[in-house]
């Protein structure tokens, strides 16, 4: 019986097998052939190389083969990274210019509309052409569109999307709408492509000046991050989704639930702090030495290094847990918080809060940026909106004060007493003051006795801040990592959000 059933079930299979491979084909040999020419992996190698080996599974497979076009240009699924589950969608450039049919706007919809109903991370990986032009008039007018679950996204599971060639048009607006972009040294993006500008506006510009790399990671801070090429900017997406580990059990509901013991997860000393922090407040160095020094193992990830430099934000893990960093870098504008700088911490610090990550804030700066050019940037409404974003955070925060806070830089950094910090903490060379004494006095028409005595008690340190508890305590350098690891702690058994 059961030899005479597997016999009549050959045809079905066999038809399946076809199918299945007609699906596997992209664009065939020779289009594949030129995109590795170009030095660039094809979609299902991308996949590949995203997920943990043979987790990935397909859905969707078997749409665009009845008109010949493989998976309709869009190759969509779930994998495990790290074994955590993960959603993808990606664009296969090899078909039709990887645009936007019918069949593929189907799929962008259901694997977006999927990864929030189950709460899993989703990677967007784009290199096509935007909507695919003739086809929309065959659908009916009130079909669903892909970017509203898109953008359902955002705010409830992480978003990354990686550009990994020329991305345009719909296709394009997945990158505004992520956590985190990366695009790599080849790619580009743009609303309208070189062809389209020339013939709106005139202008005669190549793809790489249009949206190349330079303009979107360094000018206009569209895109986070760089990557030389397809390898290095998937191993960015799986260092990214690293941070945003999540307890197995959907009951506990506590920031302490997502430790990661590791080698270098319990308390130590850090006297390199010593060496890379000098005491004097305008002797530069980088913050993100001092952050490589406190972190487990020296993991610091950093978002959007190349824009906003004044400040870098970042993930890192503190004995274990995941927690974020936006700190002041003196080695950039001496740490004075620009437009981009307080844009890009501002961002960030939504991100940290959506997924209830702590933040931990590394105070030393002179200030806000001053001057025309800073306000017509509109520096004082993203330095507001930057305070606002980090007073408003549910999830826990420390602040420690490195050397100095002035003015509307101290309020920006989350050192303003009452601000529900888990702790505020300062290093023995620190101070605050509404300005810096040497400028604040010429502009307060103080003399120079009153003067000097101004300078004198901000070069004294933090001690009669701390009398008034003005901080929750001072401490050693070497002893910082072990102070914010005893802060993570203390914050440990908080609510948490969900995402």
């Amino acid at each position: 019986m059961s030899g005479r059933n597997r016999d009549d079930w050959e045809p079905w299979l066999e038809r399946l097998r076809t199918e299945r491979a007609k699906s596997l084909e992209m664009g065939g040999p020779e289009r594949l052939e030129r995109h590795r020419a170009a030095g660039k992996l094809n979609v299902r190698e991308r996949i590949e190389l995203l997920f943990d080996p043979g987790t990935f599974n397909e859905l969707g497979s078997l749409v665009g083969n009845k008109t010949d076009l493989p998976a309709d240009g869009f190759v969509c699924g779930f994998g495990l990274v790290e074994g955590l589950p993960v959603a993808v969608g990606a664009e296969d450039f090899t078909i039709k210019a990887g645009s936007v049919g019918p069949g593929g706007s189907y799929k962008r919809h259901r694997i977006a509309e999927l990864a929030v109903q189950e709460g899993v991370p989703i990677v967007w990986m784009k290199e096509g052409a935007g909507a695919r032009l003739g086809v929309r008039t065959s659908t009916p007018a009130r079909t669903p569109n892909d970017l509203e679950p898109m953008a359902d996204c955002h705010g409830n599971v992480p978003v990354v999307c990686l550009i990994l060639g020329v991305s345009a048009g719909h296709g394009a607006l997945t990158a505004p709408m992520a956590d985190f972009t990366v695009m790599t040294k080849g790619a580009a993006l743009f609303t309208g492509g070189p062809d389209l500008v020339r013939a709106a506006t005139g202008e005669d510009l190549t793809a790489e000046e249009l949206g190349g790399w330079q303009v979107c990671v360094e000018q206009a801070g569209t895109v986070h991050n760089v990557a030389e090429n397809d390898a290095e900017a998937i191993a960015m997406a799986r260092d990214y989704l690293s941070f945003f580990v999540r307890s197995a059990n959907p009951h506990v509901t506590k920031w302490g639930a997502d430790v990661v013991d590791g080698s270098d997860s319990g308390p130590r000393e850090v006297p390199e702090l010593l060496d890379i922090i000098p005491p004097g407040p305008r002797v530069p160095y980088d913050v993100r030495d001092v952050i490589r020094a406190l972190v487990d193992e020296g993991n610091y990830f950093e978002v959007q290094p190349l824009w906003g430099t004044p400040i870098s934000v970042g993930w890192g893990r503190l004995g274990g847990r995941t927690v974020g960093f936006v700190a002041n870098n003196p080695a950039r504008r001496a740490g004075a918080l620009d437009t981009p700088a307080a844009i890009k911490a501002t961002d960030f610090l939504g991100i940290a809060d959506t997924f209830g990550h702590p933040v931990i804030f590394l105070l030393d700066n002179p200030g806000v940026l001053a001057g025309s050019q800073a306000e017509r940037s509109g520096v004082l409404k993203w330095g507001g909106r930057m305070y606002l974003a980090g007073r408003n955070l549910r999830t826990p925060k420390i602040s420690v004060l490195i050397r100095k806070g002035f003015g509307f830089g101290l309020v920006t950094m989350a050192h303003m007493p009452h601000d529900r910090q888990t702790l505020t903490l300062a290093l023995p060379s620190a101070n605050i003051a509404s300005m810096p004494a040497q400028s604040g006095g010429k502009t307060a028409n103080l003399d120079d006795d009153t003067r000097e005595k101004m300078e004198r008690a901000q070069r004294g340190g933090p001690y009669g801040l701390a009398d008034r508890l003005g901080v929750d305590e001072v401490v050693h350098p070497a002893e910082l990592r072990n102070a914010l690891i005893h802060g993570l702690t203390i914050s440990a058994q908080r609510p948490r959000p969900r995402w």
